[in-house]
């Protein structure tokens, strides 16, 4: 796979664009605004997104949705939210043998379905393959050492996408497990906002590694409910991808959850962000979908209530603290 399309200009977006250029690949980059191409363009920088980091001029810019589909493969890094509407957008442009990599982590609002639901109910025939893991966008584009995990139900594909975008320092481990991938992409940044607001609290490092075990503890149940593996959350896009979303204020999740921590409303603390924060919108979903599966998920449930109850940080953290004792393993 010589050609790379990224759909997508966002900071994960334009880094991946990077990192496949820098494996050799012919890399096209679309954003959807066409304000930001031209800039991008003239300043050879995404300086909205992922400033001060040099894109090579190699990698070809565009807005045209229909251009960007002419591609041996594509990667899709667009918020969650937006991802059912973008595959839309591409349905009368991208052949059917063109494989599809979702960079996106999350889990529709309403319908409560997977990224690779959604993809393959618009477009079933697209194989389908996800890219997730402790990968924040500054370190992968600056060349930093960093690795993740490809999920691909066949071997033979996941192995292709591999080769077409792995290099020394960005080093893809393959998976056969979809579903677990994603679940694990997708509540770790609800957990993040959880950790960030004990950090806000001054809660220390006992109730933060207590958080991020408790935490894994729930992805791991409703991963199960879903049809995921346990093994894959001992891996990159489980433990891995927790523990750096958890444990930074790169974060922009771990970033939310130290400003919600300050008292600050949703509205407010989302309000002039210039990325998406993913856990916001993924709370509520993952709290519904939790429901529909009989999973019981209090951390999660606690970062939804206060992002869309306006319940009390103060309270909510008193209420978990006086949850009833329990099995560690259950």
């Amino acid at each position: 796979m010589q050609k790379i399309s990224i759909i997508g200009a966002g900071a994960w977006g334009t880094a991946l664009a990077m990192l496949c250029n820098r494996a050799g690949r012919e890399v096209t980059l679309w954003g959807r605004s066409a304000g930001l191409v031209e800039e991008m363009r003239q300043r050879t920088m995404n300086n909205r997104y992922l400033p001060g980091i040099y894109l090579d001029p190699s990698i070809r810019l565009t807005n045209d949705i229909a251009e960007a589909c002419q591609t041996e493969l594509l990667i899709v890094s667009v918020p969650a939210q937006h991802m059912r509407s973008t595959i839309i957008g591409i349905t009368d442009h991208l052949a059917a043998s063109v494989p599809i990599v979702i960079a996106s982590k999350g889990i529709e609002r309403g319908s409560l379905a997977l990224m690779s639901e959604i993809v393959k109910a618009v477009l079933p025939v697209n194989p389908v393959a996800m890219l997730s893991g402790p990968n924040f966008a500054g370190e992968a584009a600056n060349g930093i050492p960093t690795a993740t995990t490809i999920a691909c139900k066949d071997k033979r594909l996941g192995e292709d996408i591999m080769r077409s975008i792995g290099s020394t320092l960005f080093r893809p481990y393959l998976s056969t497990d979809v579903i677990g991938t994603q679940i694990g992409g997708a509540t770790k940044n609800v957990i993040a906002i959880a950790c960030g607001i004990a950090y806000g609290k001054k809660m220390g490092e006992n109730t933060r590694a207590a958080l991020i075990t408790r935490g894994l503890a729930e992805i791991a149940r409703l991963c199960l409910a879903k049809g995921g593996k346990y093994e894959t959350l001992m891996g990159l896009a489980g433990i891995g991808d927790l523990v750096l979303t958890c444990s930074s204020t790169q974060s922009r999740n771990f970033s939310l959850g130290m400003q919600l921590a300050d008292g600050k409303d949703r509205s407010t603390t989302l309000a002039g962000r210039a990325g998406i924060v993913e856990g916001a919108s993924t709370a509520q979903s993952v709290t519904e979908l939790s429901r529909k599966l009989g999973v019981e998920m209090p951390i999660c449930q606690a970062v939804s209530d206060i992002l869309y109850k306006d319940s009390n940080v103060d309270d909510t953290i008193r209420q978990l603290l006086d949850r009833p004792f329990t099995r560690e393993i259950t």
